[in-house]
């Protein structure tokens, strides 16, 4: 995922303020051997994030011992810090427990048909010298398990790489961004070649590969990060022959930068992740202001000439969840983030359930998530992010279920017509 750096999100903001008018694509890729039709039925998916890749804000309770220092701040500050013995003690205890099967029959019952896995680089392929630990991938082997019982399709996300693809806590090592130096790139390839190999006969269930979560184009050589997608596709193709090969569009125009451009000859798919809170202009936006920015994106995904999902949103309007920013750090919405100013209070939104939010605070989530369905539903299709969380309201998909603040069904409208 994404959160604390500014300069991410610079790239979302002059998107979402976009003039919603583009040309049609001209043309599209067919669902040539696969067990999904991405053509004509809409992806509704849902991120497991937190599972196999740390975030301080979806699990806080695994950073507590550090929540007063700046010691730990991601998954590989956290290994290095306890070693390994004790963090994959810790590590395996959260992996076996914070999805199961009954999550996967959770998420199908409401109606998606798809799941986005986040795993890094250090579970797939392990370098020397890594704090990381390993064990995660006889989980991931249960998970697509569970995927195929519960009839949902499956998403691998290559979460992390080697030196950091955009220095979030997110990649695995916050900090600076080291990714396109030395190895690192081949390392990534390695990564991908080794995950494809290992699903190549669960093409029934693992339908997609996403070859990188968030290289951060601004900062990274752009030439570099499609080199990097064509021989991550070919990677893909020496194992899997129709697998859906995805690449995030590195904060980048997902029009003017990415039409045109193809891993390889079949079967690509476009990711662009959407969020309006994470500059102080996006949380300053009005309720209203969020929904027309929402609507405005719809006529503007269905341009693309490519599949292209949305693979995380929120219902979110405020940064106000515990740690968003990185751990111990404030939210710009109530102006303890440093630089920041007051917009409004984030009592409610910090920790707890949304059934604690104010009737005005659950009508502005439900019509922003409604809003985020019919634009993003106009291409492709979409991943929520996240399932669930321990504490951070508007990112739970399983408490907005729950609450009535997410559609049952993923049709039903309270609020119709906002993108008309």
């Amino acid at each position: 995922m994404m959160f604390s750096n500014l300069l991410k999100k610079t790239t979302f903001v002059l998107a979402l303020l976009a003039s919603a008018a583009h040309a049609a694509p001209t043309y599209k890729f067919h669902s040539r051997g696969l067990s999904f039709d991405y053509d004509n039925v809409k992806v509704r998916g849902v991120n497991l994030g937190g599972w196999f890749v740390l975030e301080p804000w979806i699990t806080p309770s695994i950073f507590s011992d550090w929540a007063d220092s700046t010691t730990v701040v991601d998954e590989y500050t956290y290994s290095a810090t306890l070693g390994k013995d004790e963090a994959l003690s810790r590590l395996s205890d959260h992996w076996n427990s914070w999805i199961t099967q009954d999550d996967f029959n959770a998420i199908a019952a409401a109606g998606l048909n798809h799941v986005r896995i986040p795993i890094g680089y250090w579970a797939v392929a392990p370098l020397d010298g890594d704090p990381y630990v390993q064990g995660q991938l006889p989980i991931l082997d249960n998970a697509i398990g569970w995927a195929r019982s519960a009839g949902l399709k499956v998403m691998i996300d290559l979460h992390g790489a080697p030196g950091s693809q955009n220095g979030f806590d997110n990649s695995g090592k916050y900090g600076s961004v080291n990714w396109q130096q030395g190895d690192t790139v081949a390392q990534t390839v390695t990564a991908i070649k080794n995950i494809a190999e290992r699903y190549t006969n669960d093409s029934d269930v693992v339908t997609i590969i996403q070859l990188l979560n968030e290289p951060l184009g601004p900062v990274l050589d752009l030439d570099g990060i499609k080199d990097f997608y064509n021989q991550g596709y070919a990677a893909v193709r020496d194992c899997a022959a129709d697998t859906v090969v995805c690449f995030h569009d590195a904060f980048e125009d997902f029009v003017s930068v990415w039409n045109g451009f193809t891993a390889g000859p079949k079967n690509n798919m476009l990711d662009t992740h959407q969020y309006q809170i994470f500059s102080p202009d996006q949380v300053a936006m009005s309720p209203t202001d969020h929904v027309a920015a929402a609507c405005a994106l719809g006529p503007k995904l269905a341009s693309t000439d490519k599949w292209t999902v949305v693979g995380e949103w929120t219902g979110a309007q405020t940064d106000c969840a515990k740690w968003l920013n990185g751990l111990g750090k404030g939210a710009r919405y109530d102006g303890t983030l440093a630089g920041s100013s007051v917009v409004g209070s984030c009592d409610g939104k910090y920790t707890g359930s949304v059934a604690d939010l104010s009737s005005d605070d659950k009508s502005n989530i439900r019509h922003f998530v409604e809003a985020q369905l019919d634009a993003y539903e106009q291409h492709t299709g979409w991943f929520f992010w996240t399932w669930h969380t321990e504490s951070a309201p508007e990112w739970n998909l399983k408490d907005l279920l729950a609450n009535g603040l997410f559609p049952q069904p993923l049709t039903d409208r309270q609020y119709p017509g906002q993108c008309s």
